[in-house]
């Protein structure tokens, strides 16, 4: 590996900035790590706009085999350095060797999921209308639709996780996917990280042919450059991944602008829990046990942890709530991401304890180590849950919050009140699913993902997930961005109307060379028309 140089991508070239500079923290030990990242100046933001918008419409004129060639390379490169990889962002987040290894392979799975999705063609939506010239009263002409890049996209990086949510994640993977320009914005914890996968993709567009304006990579500030970037006319979405505030300063901004974009910010996330008495009396223990290791994986560190555990108050229940007070208890302390995560758990927590209608159920053990979080569970009830919003904000960490509930009206009452989420999870047995599904039907409607008898911890990258889910886990609650339906979001439909047909796109001519399928007169077919 060569040394980091601590300077932007802008295209091939790097950067020249002197200053400001930042040093990232071990958070493990709280001390510096080597090397100076310099913030990106306005000259690099104005150099990667124009150069994304020199290659926004080579890039969209590229056919999926070309841009699944250089998705794999990506992944390809990312693979031969993996080593390189885990041995910085360990330094860089304190995450443990087998996390960041199993978070590479997540991205490299990522990447090549897209490039299968496009190298088919399927995901296009071609839809042709021929025409009818005899119709009466008025001839039909001919109509053919797909979808079509938007352009350039910046992709805002997430603090936890350094690959799958970051430089060539799942943002980046499918803006590239669509045909889009990206420009990443790294994250200010892990710079050494960002610049190590920042130049392998700069290898990989190189290698691929692609114009300059493929990839850029911009260090600093968001509240600086981030809005600078945010903010030029050239740009035609945003990815973004992070806390509420920041996705919803992208969001203002965004609306703002001469020309709004959007802006697709996966920001809190809750995640509720129902647990009904058939689950809790046939199996409480084991409930308790996965739930404690889902609040605490990663030390809480997810956007999935589940914060919040909804149930009547009955036998089974309490003896539910007393095991997992237990495991609480026991539940060891990790090191969170950075001082900045660190200090707002531990304010979370405080506001919590302080509150007069919260109980505290359970404490872990403290060491005093630096940026270590402690789990901790606490208790309310129903009422005092529902008149006070703030207990549902999300305490970004290993903390959950259980919600008695007197009856099946005030769960009902509970689940009402709820915030959308990414998840929403139900332990029942089979007859008690059959006969909730109103309540089945509440939780779908708050939530992208609706789990049965699991945990929500753990996303897999399918072509089927659902990562998102209504506001404020998403800004825009019909997208996803995980899976193959996460290109959908830099993409917009054009329609061709009584085009000749050699001059319509490939996808879309009579012949169909490419050989996808289509709707065809509102039929689906892959013959020709």
């Amino acid at each position: 590996m060569q040394p980091l140089s601590g300077q932007s991508f802008i295209g091939f070239a790097r950067s020249q900035s002197t200053g400001p500079s930042q040093r990232c923290v071990n958070p493990a030990t709280a001390t510096e790590l080597p090397t100076d990242f310099f913030q990106a100046t306005s000259a690099d933001v104005e150099q990667a706009c124009s150069l994304a918008q020199a290659a926004a419409p080579v890039l969209a004129a590229l056919g999926g085999k070309q841009k699944a060639a250089f998705l794999r390379a990506i992944a390809s490169r990312i693979e031969a350095a993996t080593p390189d990889l885990v041995a910085r962002a360990t330094q860089e987040t304190a995450l443990p060797e087998a996390r960041c290894q199993g978070e590479i392979g997540r991205t490299i799975g990522q990447l090549r999921l897209f490039a299968d999705l496009v190298e088919a063609g399927d995901w296009i939506d071609a839809r042709i209308e021929t025409a009818n010239p005899d119709r009466k009263p008025l001839p039909k002409p001919d109509h053919r639709s797909m979808l079509r890049p938007l352009g350039p996209v910046a992709v805002f990086c997430a603090s936890n996780f350094p690959f799958a949510y970051s430089v060539a994640g799942g943002d980046t993977a499918s803006a590239f996917a669509a045909g889009c320009p990206v420009i990443v914005m790294a994250h200010h914890a892990h710079c050494g990280t960002a610049e190590i996968m920042g130049g392998l993709v700069v290898d990989a567009v190189r290698a691929s042919g692609l114009p300059e304006g493929t990839f850029s990579m911009l260090m600093g500030s968001g509240r600086i450059i981030g809005q600078q970037l945010a903010k030029h006319p050239v740009l035609r979405a945003i990815g973004f991944t992070g806390s509420r505030a920041g996705g919803r300063a992208l969001m203002d901004t965004a609306a703002a602008r001469a020309v709004p974009i959007p802006v697709y910010a996966e920001m809190s996330s809750v995640n509720p829990v129902v647990l009904l008495e058939g689950a809790l009396a046939s199996r409480g223990d084991a409930i308790a046990t996965g739930l404690v290791g889902s609040c605490t994986l990663g030390v809480g560190q997810f956007c999935t942890q589940p914060g919040l555990v909804i149930l009547e108050r009955t036998a089974a229940a309490e003896s539910f709530v007393t095991k997992l007070s237990q495991l609480f208890t026991e539940a060891a302390e990790g090191t969170m991401l950075t001082a900045g995560i660190h200090k707002a758990y531990t304010d979370g927590v405080a506001a919590r304890t302080s509150h007069a209608g919260v109980k505290v159920l359970a404490r872990g053990p403290a060491s005093g180590q630096p940026n270590r979080a402690t789990p901790a569970l606490f208790a309310a009830d129903a009422k005092t849950f529902v008149a006070d919003a703030s207990l549902q904000e999300e305490i970004f960490g290993p903390s959950s919050l259980v919600i008695w509930c007197a009856n099946a009206r005030e769960r009902e009452q509970v689940v009402t009140a709820l915030h959308g989420s990414l998840t929403a999870t139900i332990h029942a047995t089979d007859a008690e699913l059959i006969a909730n599904a109103a309540l089945i039907a509440q939780l779908e409607a708050i939530a992208g993902r609706v789990v049965v008898n699991g945990f929500p911890t753990g996303v897999e990258v399918s072509h089927a997930i659902v990562h998102g889910g209504p506001y404020p886990s998403l800004s825009d609650g019909r997208t996803t961005s995980v899976g193959s339906n996460a290109i959908y979001r830099f993409t917009r439909l054009v329609c061709y109307q009584n085009f000749p047909d050699a001059a319509l796109p490939a996808e879309l001519q009579g012949s169909n060379p490419l050989g996808i399928s289509r709707l065809v007169n509102g039929v689906r077919q892959t013959g020709a028309v």
